[in-house]
């Protein structure tokens, strides 16, 4: 049979402090900051159009700071600078919030605009 430890002598030791700058660090890699932006721009653009796809980010992060790229595809007709503006915005607040990180610029990118499908029948198109 195997003793079973109880413990108590690892109790008895003084507990030494590590100071902060020795203990290690947290990276949070880029491609999970970009997951991060991503959802965070589906959420800020709200409901699109069928077919639409979500938005791709793609971040570069240097020493607790995430320079962001976002392309994404809205709807058309829409208020595309007030759209870019909230993709920004709530791109900023949710990597600063989840990921501790500072972003002093997000690149949005519109890669398409979709016509409404009413104004598609309206006009006699299709696609």
């Amino acid at each position: 049979m195997t003793p079973v430890s109880t413990g108590a002598g690892e109790l008895d030791r003084p507990l030494t402090v590590v100071p902060a700058g020795e203990r290690g660090a947290t990276r949070i890699a880029d491609r999970v900051v970009a997951k991060i932006a991503s959802q965070a721009a589906h959420e800020a653009v709200g409901t699109l159009p069928a077919g639409i796809g979500r938005p791709s980010a793609s971040v570069v992060v240097h020493r607790e700071v995430a320079h962001v790229r976002i392309q994404l595809e809205l709807g058309y007709p829409c208020d595309i600078g007030a759209r870019c503006r909230e993709v920004r915005h709530r791109v900023v607040e949710q990597v600063s919030a989840l990921a501790g990180m500072q972003v002093p610029e997000v690149v949005v990118q519109v890669e398409r605009l979709h016509l409404d499908a009413a104004l598609r029948a309206v006009e006699g198109r299709t696609q």
